[in-house]
């Protein structure tokens, strides 16, 4: 009998949840960035051996929510726990021994699955301060997601605690979710990567057309911020910002779908979207459409 599962990679923000998934399916499906909250929904990667399926699910990062955006996200990494057959909980090594998952995430009572917490980033930890950490958690494992070291330990455990079921889904595929879905957040992820102070976490990213029958494949995305002193930084002088984050996005669309590519991107202002329910409901961010 084969073993299959929804494996669910939680913790406190920027602990490294997005690579850790990328390092677990072997490639790039999670954006990375070393802002915290740059996971705003939960990303779905696929590890299919001879043996076991792990459906592994990257979530928001467990925080107290200040404005609706984040109470959507912290809604989404809460009901992913409530979904998991196995609970990766992942705490950054830098910050000493972690607090229990029911105390991280704010529950009631422990989830009903199995967790394995996890130790992340014991690359940027001094011989000492792992050591001491190891007798602090002897429980843990440790993990470097970024170097992959101890990245075979996890998966030998998280196998060990999946259930015996047929596999979820086909063996080649990699995820659940769409290419506009992976093409918004690429764009995003650029984004972040160029963008300074708070204008990175107003951003959001609607792609509007995508026709993958043209050569080559015809993408029209709008980025969207809250105010119009942000659409100005974004667009930078003469638009040299915007078409530096549309060129290197580009590139990571492209090596996504093995296409060339033709990005038609735009700036637009919606009003505090991160704390209107329709923007949110509109950008998927709504807890109700899950």
């Amino acid at each position: 009998m084969t073993k299959a599962g929804i494996v669910t990679v939680a913790g406190k923000p920027n602990a490294g949840k997005s690579t850790t998934l990328n390092r677990i399916v072997g490639q790039k499906l999670s954006i990375t960035s070393d802002k915290p909250q740059s996971t705003r929904d939960r990303v779905v990667g696929i590890r299919s051996t001879a043996d076991a399926q792990m459906v592994i699910l990257d979530t928001p990062g467990l925080l107290d929510p200040s404005y609706a955006l984040q109470a959507a996200m912290r809604q989404t990494a809460v009901a992913a726990l409530k979904d998991a057959d196995v609970i990766v909980y992942l705490a950054d090594g830098r910050t000493g021994p972690p607090p229990s998952l029911q105390e991280a995430a704010g529950l009631e009572s422990p989830p009903k699955a199995p967790v394995i917490t996890v130790i992340n980033k014991t690359d940027l930890l001094t011989p000492a301060d792992r050591a001491e950490l190891e007798a602090a958690c002897p429980d843990a494992l440790m993990l470097s997601a970024l170097t992959g070291d101890g990245i075979d330990a996890l998966l030998v455990n998280v196998e060990a605690k999946l259930p015996e079921s047929p596999f979820l889904y086909p063996e080649d595929d990699v995820s659940t979710q769409s290419v506009r879905f992976f093409t918004s957040e690429l764009i995003r992820e650029t984004a972040l990567e160029q963008l300074e102070q708070e204008v990175p976490y107003s951003v959001a990213c609607e792609i509007e057309e995508l026709r993958e029958e043209r050569n080559p494949v015809y993408i029209r995305a709008v980025i969207y911020v809250e105010r119009d002193s942000q659409k100005r930084i974004l667009i930078g002088d003469k638009g040299r910002r915007i078409r530096d984050i549309g060129a290197a996005a580009r590139v990571k669309i492209e090596s996504l779908i093995g296409a060339r590519v033709y990005l038609d991107l735009w700036v637009k202002v919606l009003q505090n979207w991160r704390r209107d329910a329709n923007a949110l409901r509109r950008f998927g961010y709504s807890s109700q459409n899950r």
